[in-house]
This record gives structure tokens, C-alpha cells and sequence, in this order.
């Protein structure tokens, strides 16, 4: 068994079968692609890996995510037409929480290297506005090249600390809505990078907990009144998540809001080591490796007052 298994042991109280998440997380993680509708269909999608003999399982809940046999699709016809992205099947469920419609002006906060950057714009039909922006200038050509192959013509590309982002460059005062998937520790990643802890501490949770609180901030402040934030992670720590939406709705600006998912997931925590946390919050979705087959991740939606 892997090393993190001492780090994870923090969790065995969140979790019904603890044994069964650790083995989980230490097998590898299925490959998985998402069918990029701006440029084609399931059908076409199906029919072109048919043709290159590589065999596609289509996720039950979802028929626009595939698992697919082979080790290097970037490398295939569909990906380099723009008609495929590789998008882990949890990493898909926070812009369909969002739930965006045609038309809507939404801000990407950290949105390389684009992923759901471009799956939002496909649920918009590729009609209105996203702010995709990112902090890092190392990461900014994944995602201009991605949202590029993937025909996305609806992205106005940024460059800025999310935590000071500001409006003035465009025509309008306030977003409809906002994605913040934010920086974090990458517990849940670990199916498919197993060195993502080799530099874990608690001392970093909470550094991470502070850039967390200062982008959703900043969300809350640019999203008009009644407008969603879905706010996302691939860890499992409370310190990352729970504790973060307790510290954003104790300032009185905005409300969790139910949601549903098409997998399985865990409520989110109510009480963490000791300390009381708002009842609210068992409204958040907490999705463990062992209950789908998948990475783990967090998700939380909230409106703005």
C-alpha cells in the first residue's frame, strides 16, 4: 500500500468503508474523454474510434463521456479534430452544476488548461461569454490552445491574480455567474498522479485555504445579485472545502443552494476536527474515488445575495 495511506487516515471518520477507499485510490484510474459538441456528435464520435479500431465504453450517466481503450489519445484523428478532450468523468460535474444557458456572461476564475472552460462554452452553444483567466503564464498556452482545437469562439482569454481580478477591460459591471475550481492540495488526483502528495502538509492546506477564500471572494463580489458560484476541488480535505464555504457564508453575502448529481456522492461535513461548522453545508457534494470508480472531488453551489 502506498505512502498515503497515512495521510488519508485522517478521513477514515467521513467514510463508511475506509479500507475500500484506500484500495480504490491506489489503482489507476480509468481513461476517460468527454465528446465535444461544438464540433460533433456521439454518434460520429463512436463511428470514427470504430473505424480506428479502438473500443469506447460511454460512462452510464453521462453519454457525452467515454472511457476509452487506449493509452495515448492525444495521438488519435478524434482528438486532433477537436472532436475529444480528456476530462476525468468527476471533473465534468461542476459546470453541469452551474448549469449555464446560451447567451450568459460567465467568469472562469482559474480555468487552465481549459477543460471545463470548454465544456461550459458547449452547454452554452457556444453563444455568449466566458472570462477564461488563470494566474499562471506557464499554463496560458494549454489553454488557448485547447479552447482553440476545441472551436470555442466564445472565450475572452485573461491573465491575473483571481484574487484582484478586475472588470474595467470590459463593457459590463457584474457576471451571471462564476466557476471557481480552485488551486488546491490535488488529494483526489492521486489514481493518476501518485507523487500529487509528496509535499503535503497541514501547513499547506491552510495556505491554500487562504488563496481559496481570497478567489471566491472575489466571485461573490463580481457575480450579480441571484447569480450561482459553483465552487470546486479535487481534494477531500475540510480544511479546502467545507471550511472555506463555513468562512464565505459566515460574511453574509451569499447562500448554499441543493443540487443534484447523477452519481453517488457524500454530503458534505458538518463538524470537522472538533470544530462546528453551519448546518448548511451537508449541502455541498463530497464524490470519494470508491463510490463511482473515479477521482475524488468537492462541490459546493451558492448564491449570491
Amino acid at each position: 500500500m502506498s505512502d498515503f495511506t497515512s495521510i488519508f487516515s485522517r478521513y477514515e471518520p467521513l467514510l463508511e468503508n475506509h479500507s475500500q477507499f484506500l484500495d480504490v485510490c491506489n489503482t489507476p484510474l480509468p481513461y476517460v474523454v468527454r465528446v465535444n459538441t461544438i464540433k460533433t456528435t456521439i454518434q460520429k464520435s463512436i463511428d470514427i474510434f470504430s473505424d480506428l479500431s479502438i473500443d469506447v465504453i460511454p460512462c452510464k450517466w453521462n453519454p457525452l463521456l467515454f472511457q476509452i481503450d487506449t493509452t495515448s489519445p492525444g495521438n488519435t484523428l478524434p482528438y486532433l479534430l477537436g472532436w475529444i478532450h480528456g476530462q476525468e468523468e468527476v471533473s465534468s460535474l461542476p459546470p453541469l452544476v452551474l448549469n449555464p444557458s446560451p447567451g450568459d456572461r460567465i467568469w472562469d476564475a482559474c480555468a487552465s488548461p481549459g477543460s471545463k472552460t470548454s465544456q461550459l462554452a458547449a452547454l452554452m452553444d457556444d453563444t455568449g461569454l466566458i472570462v477564461a483567466n488563470d494566474s499562471n503564464l506557464r499554463r496560458m498556452p494549454a489553454l488557448r490552445s485547447n479552447l482553440e482545437r476545441l472551436g470555442v469562439t466564445i472565450t475572452a482569454v485573461t491573465h491575473s491574480d483571481a484574487r484582484h481580478f478586475s472588470l474595467k477591460p470590459f463593457d459590463f459591471t457584474v457576471f451571471d455567474s462564476a466557476l471557481v475550481d480552485a488551486p488546491c492540495s490535488g488529494e483526489g488526483t492521486i489514481r493518476k498522479n501518485p507523487s500529487a502528495l509528496r509535499k503535503w502538509s497541514l501547513e499547506k492546506l491552510f495556505s491554500l485555504q487562504k488563496l481559496q477564500l481570497s478567489i471566491l471572494r472575489r466571485a461573490v463580489n463580481v457575480v450579480k445579485s441571484g447569480g450561482t458560484i459553483v465552487y470546486s476541488t479535487c481534494t477531500f480535505s475540510p480544511e479546502e472545502n467545507e471550511l472555506v464555504i463555513d468562512k464565505i457564508l459566515s460574511e453574509g453575502n451569499c447562500t448554499l443552494v441543493p443540487f443534484d448529481l447523477p452519481l453517488v456522492s457524500s454530503p458534505g461535513v458538518t463538524e470537522w476536527d472538533g470544530i462546528q461548522l453551519d448546518s448548511s453545508l451537508h449541502l455541498c457534494k463530497r464524490i470519494w474515488p470508491n463510490q463511482n470508480n473515479t477521482g475524488g472531488f468537492f462541490i459546493a453551489k451558492l448564491e449570491v445575495k
